[in-house]
């Protein structure tokens, strides 16, 4: 029993990993696909917007339906989907030689929907495995993620480095492996029965219950505030404190998520109350935004990006283990909710740091402000947009603070 119950989470963490194969290896591809096949940089832009609305149709798809899927299969199936999305985006450019573009559009929906079905499932089946702790064993689940960000990056880096940007579609196919294993493992593992509303007007029940709205915001918040710094920090490190591009690549991604990932392995090991957990999470997260948007010092600067990883840590699988507690019967329903919310505040939170920051930059009064305080227009725009980023974790404070006083079941 204890080694089928190995087998089933080394499934899970592979599925994990798999999921941070696929949401960190394209980007670090865009500059190679520019220099080879002329795409351009709206276009790259459209493949992130593709992953995105990818993963939040499924998320919706199984908040109101999944009571319509067979879930066990879809959760044997879902490493294979991975699989062929890579695969199909290494090949594009022998499939398409004419349009490399459309084939790395069609493999990004493939393993985009495989990582919606990782985000709702994955999670559930890890709770529905008996556990003196079932906190703790979320949050390993999601530090496994993180983790495998510090991988992939130096990994992919390193390789392109080593072999050009031309053998871009090898390194795919080699990380082919890692989703590989998690569908061996999941053939051969007895996926348990994580349930699902069995009609819609359960499902419409739920939706009326305020306790879960307050989870949906709370993984919202959470989510724009882990996503917003993983995103923005190594481009805010490089124009506004002058740090160099590698180091800022470096420190700004994979020194964030190993933050990420100590915390949650942290938490995994010891940690207990995870709703002050959250609270301070948040709290700390504010200070780290705070801090890299006023401070001049790049050193100063770069550890307050970093720290902020340690800080958001807990906020997406802390969320995610208070609403398996106030709903402890809502099975896929709720981590699908739950997962919808995290990629709405993983794609707005960025986003609206973006808006602000250039809407800055364009003020006529802009360039005498800035140089009032000895900064360039960009420098300034940048500050502005990391203060906008600060208002998700102070956002979630008085909710956290609400939301941990007040633990009642739905």
């Amino acid at each position: 029993m204890e080694l089928k119950i190995r087998r089933l989470k080394l499934a899970c963490y592979t599925g994990n990993i798999s999921m941070s194969v696929v949401g960190n290896l394209p980007p670090l591809l865009f500059i190679t696909f520019r220099e080879l096949y002329g795409i351009s940089f709206s276009l790259l832009g459209l493949l992130v917007l593709i992953n995105f609305v990818t993963q939040l149709a499924v998320d919706l798809v199984f908040s109101f339906f999944s009571h319509r899927f067979n879930i066990k299969l879809t959760v044997r199936l879902m490493p294979v989907l991975t699989v062929a999305g890579l695969l199909l985006y290494s090949f594009s450019p022998l499939l398409f030689p004419r349009a490399v573009y459309l084939g790395l559009c069609l493999g990004t929906v493939v393993f985009s929907a495989a990582a919606g079905l990782g985000e709702v499932l994955i999670s559930p089946v890890i709770a529905a495995i008996p556990a003196p702790d079932p906190d703790r064993e979320m949050s390993k689940l999601h530090s496994v993620y993180a983790w495998g960000v510090v991988g992939v990056i130096p990994v992919a880096t390193l390789f392109l480095f080593a072999f050009g940007g031309e053998s871009w579609p090898l390194l795919c196919i080699a990380f082919c492996l890692i989703p590989l294993a998690s569908a061996i493992l999941f053939a051969f593992c007895e996926v348990p029965d994580i349930g699902s509303e069995k009609r819609s007007e359960g499902v419409l029940k739920q939706l009326k219950s305020q306790s879960l709205w307050a989870c949906f915001f709370a993984i919202f918040l959470g989510g724009s505030a882990e996503c917003t710094m993983a995103q923005w920090s190594s481009g805010y490190l490089e124009a506004a404190l002058g740090i160099d591009k590698i180091w800022g690549d470096i420190f700004g991604v994979a020194f964030f998520a190993l933050m990420l990932g100590l915390g949650r392995t942290l938490y995994s090991k010891v940690g207990k109350n995870i709703g002050r957990v959250l609270i301070f999470g948040t709290v700390g997260a504010t200070l780290c935004y705070l801090l890299a948007a006023v401070t001049d010092i790049p050193v100063i600067g770069l550890f307050a990006c970093a720290l902020c990883g340690f800080s958001v840590s807990m906020l997406w699988p802390g969320n995610l283990v208070v609403a398996t507690r106030r709903f402890p019967r809502g099975g896929v329903f709720i981590f699908a909710m739950m997962a919808a919310g995290g990629d709405i505040g993983a794609s707005v939170g960025p986003q609206l740091v973006g808006i602000v920051t250039d809407t800055v930059i364009a003020l006529d009064k802009v360039s005498n402000l800035s140089a009032a305080i000895g900064i360039s227009p960009e420098q300034l725009g940048l500050k502005a947009g990391m203060l906008t980023g600060m208002l998700f974790p102070l956002a979630a404070i008085p909710l956290y603070l609400v939301m941990h006083r007040s633990p009642k079941k739905g």
